[in-house]
């Protein structure tokens, strides 16, 4: 049989709070009435799940393992009766939305409160991180759906096609880059794969794959080492050494757009035009969206255009164009 109810959700404001007092308050009961509901529920489960030390409550290694096990249902359970309760016939409730962390930190909370301005109800909650951690939360149900940085052909989308669907929003030249000072001190016009090879670098943890295709796609060489003389797991960390003079570093072209548009940092270019990568939106293959999220995604789609964003990611505004020797 299973426990009562109830009694599962005094246990676990009992284990939340730490507290049969705090409980009591939360569920507007006496205390004892609490204490009553904590002892039934040990005599159900026939184990002890908290013990007193020092005027303290301990829990037990059995109510940890219950309270993990009632934690998600009753959380989850609160968002959907929330969720139950909003209006059908306009946007309301919260959007989970995950994203780039620089795409997302620039534009989601622009975009969110102007959406808020027209639909006061709707609540938002980003996560930015890379596109792996994104999509297992998407997977998970833990987001609605996430904008993701897609580096492949337009149309190819090799994770787990079957699970979701990809729709590419906006086109993100992929440059290499230096400041102005590291520029003429190294490069002084050098765009050749011989004085870049030699140069320094400074990367993101997982993007020297990705420093490995910049060269194959200009030079079509295979590059076995490259000097990096500054990794990070931040891009904003990167971009700041670039602009120090650190090196050559591996950016989007919106994402130094007044650096370039001042020539404070400089883009290396070659014959052949810069890769791109898509900022693409993901959502699980079979799901409904709601009313909600396809009026945001709608509201998303006009905001990237009339926030200019496009110019932004594909137009580079000043360059010092050398052919590759």
């Amino acid at each position: 049989m299973l426990p009562d109810f109830n009694r599962l959700k005094v246990f676990y404001h009992i284990y939340s709070l730490n507290s049969i007092v705090g409980a009591a308050r939360v569920l507007h009961l006496t205390q004892p009435a609490v204490s009553q509901q904590l002892q039934k529920l040990e005599s159900e489960l026939k184990t002890t799940l908290f013990v007193r030390l020092h005027k303290k409550l301990v829990p037990t290694e059995a109510a940890k393992r219950l309270f993990d096990l009632v934690q998600p249902f009753l959380e989850s359970l609160e968002e959907g009766i929330e969720n139950i309760r909003q209006p059908l016939d306009r946007p309301a409730g919260l959007l989970r939305i995950g994203a780039p962390r620089e795409f997302g930190k620039e534009y989601l909370p622009p975009l969110s409160m102007t959406f808020r301005n027209l639909y006061p109800e709707v609540r938002f909650s980003f996560q930015f991180n890379e596109t792996a951690p994104l999509l297992a939360m998407l997977r998970k149900g833990d987001l609605d759906f996430s904008l993701v940085d897609v580096f492949m052909p337009k149309g190819q989308f090799v994770e787990t096609p079957h699970l979701f669907s990809l729709e590419q929003l906006a086109p993100e030249e992929l440059i290499l880059a230096c400041s102005d000072e590291y520029y003429r001190k190294e490069i002084n016009g050098d765009h050749s794969y011989a004085n870049l090879v030699a140069r320094d670098f400074v990367s993101d943890d997982d993007e020297m794959m990705i420093l490995m295709h910049w060269f194959k796609h200009h030079f079509n060489k295979t590059v076995t080492k490259l000097n990096v003389v500054m990794t990070t797991n931040g891009h904003e960390a990167l971009l700041s050494g670039v602009r120090l003079g650190m090196g050559l570093g591996l950016t989007s072209a919106h994402l130094v757009y007044d650096d370039l548009c001042s020539g404070s940092i400089v883009p290396i270019e070659t014959a052949k035009p810069n890769s791109k990568s898509w900022i693409s939106l993901v959502q699980l293959q079979d799901k409904v969206p709601t009313l909600t999220e396809k009026t945001f995604l709608a509201h998303l789609k006009d905001g990237i255009q009339k926030m200019e964003v496009y110019k932004r990611f594909s137009r580079i505004p000043t360059a010092r164009k050398t052919e590759a020797r």
